[in-house]
């Protein structure tokens, strides 16, 4: 992948404009001469000037290509966003260039969530492999795709971790855990900024949402956050940290109040926490209209005050909306807002624009003019093999009895379901810039892997959903959903007439993208009851039946579970999904995913994750009694533990060996364990370390996830996994909140999922 973030010193070279004298860019990316830089440029703008810095606005009907070009030539405009062609990016830049007093290069930002012309598979599948390698391709695919269009900035990666299925935006983030997702955010920050954001094939990120949006209240969009500083700073601010320490330029901050403050309002989370205790130089940006939002929070008397204590609550750039150029030139006559807190904002909007190199070159990330691609959505401008591959490790066998899958590639199959061939589905939420013309559906994965082999049939069998009201939510904005006018009893007799014929039944079930996207929280965890009514039909022809699930949430599947011989979480795997499916249902590759959330039995359940606290009467599932910790009407227990997922091969784990039985304050002790593929299939799993403190001053997780490690083992292969554990490992939040690892015994669990494990102990002393 190294071409992909290189470009010749001639070229680069080349493309270097003449600046006016007053505003040459820095040849040096050094702090000091950045910071030089930056205070010269300020002391020659006026008020305006600065203000118009701190604006981030769309292109849409509110703001036309007209209206822009004016706000441009008169400096009020800092950046855009929603603007992803070349074209379009170099004109709005020539009229800075052109018209503006000092000349201040735009920067263009986008929604690059998992690639942006390929799409991958959405973050939450990417959690699914566990694999860091792939994570990072990832990032590095996109950021050369989002620069090669000209863009500077993405509003990702999304850190939120969420315990809380019933949110829709779980889609963009890595699942329930801290480790996990903090790991993620750092790979995916450190691929997309590469060694410089001002690199030609690298994009700066911008973190978000900060902070501890995935806690909303009930799963429901833009809601509350209410929780502990201990949970806060214990569970959900350390992925941001890590994405911060990787080196994102950029934070976006949050809709959601925290513990009553709302994050654009909150002082303490964007001073006290990002800037002084982080040492953050970024910028922060708001969400989308969430400075005027805190007079519906109840927090801002008018638009005003809303600005007001936006800006001195460390509210950088306001996203599209006018309330900045509006009001601020106000609020510092009247010495609301002082002109030093003006050019506080104005100056970190300004280092990160030193930071993508655009004082250098405007057009840094364009090219000339002469390279712009005749065709935009070239299929040359994708990345078709790394979109496989990856996607390939993201998919997660939940069942499979006895061994169902992988499928032969002969007699007759047969394909259904309402997801089997929707191009725009298997893209995923947020899919950029990514055309649903060029995704393969499972249909065509499954018609390119049986060519000349087995007999495919395929029938729909269900609309996605029967609920009109569901129907007209999905297409309120875009045409998303094609409803079938047939009867949904038309649909289920053709489908199970197609299965008859059939030697076994591929069903592709699920939920439509728009089901699992900003503002699209559910209620109800189970499939639309469309699905499920197909479900059985089709079980009740007593073909054996494998259902391929694409869904962007953990889903409540007990039905299905029984119903299925086998049940593979596909996601929403990309622009190559139905290749990637089919390759794992037909066996060319061997199911290696794990997944990144618990899975409920019921939505009762929920929040339901792995590393909850014990309680004083904690349920055994063994010896039950009535006086503990669980539900009397439901079967206790996960439906499928976080870190679960099947292979075609089987794996078996030697007991845990601990380099000694004790470790010192400032030592390290090694836990080791060896993993063997004791079947007949190559295949790669991923070994998964947790912890627990056994007793301490308050009461811990039963078990956190403190590392992992994914392996490739030939048929009868054995490797031994060491994972080293220091006092880092050990630390918490105590109830003076004070970071601490406190002496104890505490128990080491490593194996192939969170429940089933292998486990040892040692001392801290």
């Amino acid at each position: 992948m190294n071409w992909i973030c290189s470009v010749s010193l001639a070229v680069t070279l080349a493309l270097q404009p003449a600046f006016a004298d007053d505003i040459i860019g820095p040849h040096q990316q050094t702090p000091q001469a950045r910071d030089a830089f930056v205070s010269g440029l300020l002391k020659k703008m006026t008020l305006d000037e600065k203000i118009g810095q701190l604006r981030l606005i769309t292109v849409g009907p509110e703001n036309p290509k007209s209206a822009i070009r004016d706000m441009i030539q008169q400096g009020q405009v800092g950046a855009i966003f929603n603007t992803v062609t070349r074209q379009d990016i170099r004109q709005m830049q020539d009229q800075v260039m052109q018209l503006s007093r000092l000349k201040i290069p735009l920067f263009f930002a986008y929604d690059v969530i998992h690639g942006q012309r390929t799409q991958f598979p959405i973050p939450l599948a990417l959690a699914a492999s566990w694999d860091l390698e792939a994570v990072a391709e990832v990032g590095r695919i996109a950021a050369y795709e989002a620069a090669d269009d000209g863009l500077n900035m993405t509003w990702a990666p999304m850190v939120d971790v969420t315990r809380e299925p019933r949110w829709g935006r779980g889609s963009e983030g890595f699942g329930e855990d801290t480790w996990l997702t903090g790991e993620m955010g750092r790979v995916l920050v450190k691929a997309m900024q590469g060694n410089s954001p001002a690199d030609r094939y690298s994009v700066m990120t911008s973190v978000k949402h900060f902070a501890a949006y995935g806690a909303v209240e009930g799963g429901r969009e833009y809601n509350t956050v209410d929780m502990s500083p201990q949970r806060l700073f214990q569970d959900y601010l350390p992925p941001y940290k890590a994405a911060l320490d990787a080196g994102s330029g950029g934070v976006m901050v949050a809709l959601n109040s925290l513990n009553g403050v709302p994050a654009s309002a909150d002082s303490w989370l964007l001073k006290d926490i990002l800037r002084d205790d982080w040492k953050f130089k970024g910028i922060t940006i708001s969400d989308h209209g969430a400075i005027k939002e805190l007079i519906q929070h109840g927090v801002a008397r008018d638009p005003q005050d809303a600005v007001r204590i936006a800006l001195k609550s460390g509210i950088d750039m306001s996203m599209s909306d006018e309330y900045y150029s509006k009001y601020l030139p106000g609020l510092v006559k009247s010495g609301a807002v002082s002109m030093a807190e003006i050019d506080d904002a104005t100056r970190h909007v300004l280092n990160v624009k030193y930071d993508m190199g655009l004082f250098n070159d405007p057009y840094s990330h364009l090219g000339p003019a002469s390279s712009d691609p005749a065709d935009t959505n070239a299929e040359s401008r994708l990345h078709r093999a790394e979109a496989r591959d990856v996607a390939r490790k993201t998919l997660v066998l939940l069942k499979n009895r006895q061994d169902t899958l992988p499928l032969k590639k002969n007699g007759t199959l047969a394909l259904i379901g309402p997801l089997a061939d929707s191009q725009i589905d298997i893209m995923g939420s947020w899919s950029a810039a990514g055309v649903a013309g060029q995704s393969v559906t499972l249909l065509q994965g499954m018609k390119n892997a049986t060519a000349g082999q087995a007999t495919l049939l395929y029938a729909k069998g269900a609309n996605v959903t029967d609920n009109k009201g569901i129907q007209d939510f999905l297409n309120l904005y875009e045409k998303a959903v094609t409803v079938d006018v047939r009867t949904p009893q038309q649909m289920r007799d053709e489908a199970v007439a197609t299965a008859q014929k059939a030697d076994v039944v591929v069903l592709a079930v699920g939920e439509a993208r728009g089901m699992a996207h900003e503002a699209s929280s559910r209620t109800d965890l189970t499939l639309p009851d469309s699905q499920r009514q197909l479900i059985r039909a089709l079980k009740a022809t007593g073909k054996p039946l494998v259902l391929v699930l694409m869904n962007a949430r953990a889903l409540t599947l007990v039905e299905e579970t029984q119903q299925s011989d086998a049940l593979l979480e596909s996601w929403y795997s990309g622009t190559e999904g139905g290749n990637a499916i089919a390759d794992v249902l037909f066996g060319d590759d061997n199911p290696s995913g794990k997944l990144p959330m618990t899975f409920p039995r019921s939505v009762g359940q929920v929040p339901m994750y792995y590393n909850h606290l014990n309680t004083g009467r904690p349920y055994d599932f063994e010896h039950p009694n009535k006086y503990t910790s669980h539900y009397f009407d439901e079967a206790n227990g996960p439906l499928f533990p976080f870190g679960y997922g099947l292979s075609y091969t089987h794996f078996t784990l030697s007991p845990v060996k601990m380099s000694a039985a004790t470790m010192t304050r400032n030592g390290s002790v090694n836990a080791s364990i060896t993993v063997t593929n004791s079947g007949k299939r190559d295949g790669a799993t991923v070994v998964q370390l947790y912890l627990r403190d056994e007793v301490a001053s308050i009461s811990r997780p039963v078990k956190e996830l403190k590392g992992f490690k994914r392996i490739m083992l030939k048929a009868g292969e054995s490797q031994t996994v060491t994972f080293p554990i220091d006092a880092s490992a050990l630390k918490f939040w105590n109830a003076k909140m004070q970071q601490v690892a406190e002496p104890g015994k505490f128990s080491v669990m490593i194996g192939l999922d969170s429940v089933r494990t292998e486990n040892a102990e040692f001392d801290y002393l």
